[in-house]
């Protein structure tokens, strides 16, 4: 599933759920991480990242 988020220059950008491989903060938001070295920075804080992520139910339960 599809995410919508904005973008560190302020376009949307959308970001398979699945695919993501790590998140971390920075100073100009939330980079979010998939394979192969490929990387997006968005604007959203961290939390509301992981929370609108975990909302498509792409990751298992723990």
């Amino acid at each position: 599933m599809f995410v919508k988020l904005t973008g560190a220059d302020r376009t949307a950008t959308a970001v398979n759920a699945s695919q993501v491989t790590f998140i971390s903060q920075v100073s100009e938001g939330t980079r979010i991480r998939f394979g192969e070295g490929r990387s997006v920075t968005v604007v959203e804080p961290l939390e509301e990242v992981m929370e609108r992520l975990n909302h498509t139910l792409s990751f298992p339960e723990t």
